[in-house]
């Protein structure tokens, strides 16, 4: 936090305490803080100044359009929070799940801080607290003059959406919420600008009350604008991807459409996982669809009882180019079972599911959190990590995967818990298709994928001539010796 070297542990919980601890479990100076007594779901932390000092987002999970704090690492309430403030035009309300994004979306190297929350709008703020502008497509509009992230209602049809409302009050209309949504701040495309992944709760605002409909995934510009690039059109969202097969968390407990976005397939582009309340894990590529056998469903109607997924992880663990991703599961209340570790394979298809340990206490067992991946007996392979809801926390070792590539490797994204895949300031070096600041044989590997496939990444187009082959992949493989 101070970058004195040591690590710190920060945590944000109920009645509104948010405490930094040292690392042998003592207060930090200044802290802890109380600021509100309501309940904090969300935590992010980033250098949002390029100081070398960390500074701590919160969100409050309460019915309040004053719902973000930001702190310096000593304690002090950065200058220009909270937020909203009084006089702040736009709308937000609580954030209900761990929904603050941070990463650059102009371009200066600084993160900005991306806060989706209970109800149609999503705010962007700088790091002093003034709000990030819009694209002039919102403008200008008879009662609806949209010049902030924080004014624009979250509608599937664009129309809708760039005059500031919709027709609810007549007919169907599909409309997002976002207070379990979070944001993630990513080079979808790896063109060296990065966009805004959210995952919209899409409603009937017809109905009273809303009926819920299903979740799907927004990628944004920095202008809150919605990308479409290198044929990739997403002015409309995905639709119809799977209605909720329960909402009581009397029943079980809700599932949290949490995203992760990694490239699975070594292609060089962005894909976009989460669980949804449909009881399946959602795995969209660029045009829009799921490919090989996603989405793949955790709940099963023959079992008798209801399953959702967890935020997965996702490691190449054998190093061939592909990815697998990793994720937990939890049941229905009362009925004595237990969730399941499951690995799948970029393509959706099952490697291996197992059932977690019984529950020690309660009558159901599972694991709500994401799982984190790390080597925690220093044999150079990794482990995997659950907490699990009723029998504690428990590892399992993963052999042969000393040499694996961890692309999201526990609860979005990073410790900091702030959504980013990586911060882009400047254009991707030619060649570079992993986006990962140099070019090397993972990047010939990907070069190969798309000239194989027929595709087209215009970074792997080294001679420029339209199209990818292998005499591009020759050329990057040169770079890559060189370098």
């Amino acid at each position: 936090m101070d970058n004195d070297g040591a690590i710190e542990i920060v945590t944000a919980h109920g009645r509104g305490y948010v405490s930094v601890y040292n690392n042998e479990g003592y207060f930090e100076p200044g802290w802890p803080q109380h600021p509100v007594a309501n309940e904090f779901r969300s935590l992010a932390v980033s250098d949002l100044d390029g100081d070398g000092n960390m500074e701590i987002a919160c969100g409050l999970a309460r019915g309040d359009d004053t719902n973000v704090w930001v702190f310096e690492h000593n304690g002090s309430i950065r200058q220009g929070w909270q937020r909203l403030a009084d006089g702040d035009e736009g709308s937000a309300w609580g954030p209900y799940n761990d929904n603050i994004g941070a990463g650059d979306i102009d371009g200066d190297g600084l993160p900005e801080l991306i806060v989706p929350s209970d109800t149609t709008t999503i705010c962007a703020y700088k790091a002093d607290g003034t709000h990030i502008g819009t694209n002039e497509m919102y403008h200008d509009h008879p009662g609806h003059d949209m010049d902030y992230w924080g004014e624009v209602p979250a509608y599937i049809d664009l129309e809708y959406e760039t005059r500031g409302w919709g027709p609810c009050y007549t007919e169907f209309t599909a409309r997002a919420n976002f207070a379990n949504g979070p944001a993630n701040v990513v080079d979808v495309n790896c063109d060296g600008v990065n966009e805004i992944v959210v995952i919209g709760d899409v409603h009937d605002c017809h109905t009273s009350p809303y009926t819920d409909l299903y979740n799907t995934p927004y990628i944004l510009n920095s202008d809150r604008s919605r990308f479409n690039a290198d044929g990739f059109d997403w002015t409309t969202p995905p639709i119809e991807t799977g209605a909720p097969i329960i909402q009581d968390y009397a029943v079980i407990e809700n599932a949290q459409p949490n995203p992760v976005t990694v490239d699975l397939n070594g292609d060089g582009r962005i894909e976009i996982l989460y669980p949804s309340y449909d009881g399946r894990m959602h795995a969209f590529w660029l045009d829009k669809t799921e490919h090989g056998n996603w989405p793949y469903s955790v709940y099963c109607a023959s079992e008798g009882f209801y399953r959702f997924a967890t935020e997965p992880v996702v490691a190449d663990l054998d190093n061939d180019g592909n990815a697998e991703v990793i994720f937990g599961s939890w049941v229905q209340k009362e009925t004595e079972r237990t969730g399941k570790l499951h690995i799948l394979d970029y393509n959706g298809n099952v490697i291996h599911e197992m059932d977690l340990p019984p529950a020690k206490s309660g009558d159901w067992n599972g694991v709500l959190a994401a799982p984190t991946l790390a080597d925690i007996d220093g044999d150079s392979d990794l482990e995997l990590v659950l907490n699990t809801a009723h029998s504690g926390v428990v590892a399992y070792d993963l052999p042969g995967t000393a040499g694996a590539r961890v692309l999201w490797g526990t609860g979005r994204g990073s410790y900091y818990r702030n959504g980013p895949s990586m911060i882009n300031s400047a254009v991707s070096q030619k060649g570079d298709l992993d986006c990962d600041g140099s070019v090397t044989s993972a990047d010939v590997l990907i070069a190969l994928k798309i000239a194989v496939s027929g595709g087209y990444n215009s970074a792997a187009d080294m001679d420029e001539n339209g199209y990818v082959n292998v005499l591009d992949a020759r050329t990057i493989l040169q770079l890559a010796a060189e370098g």
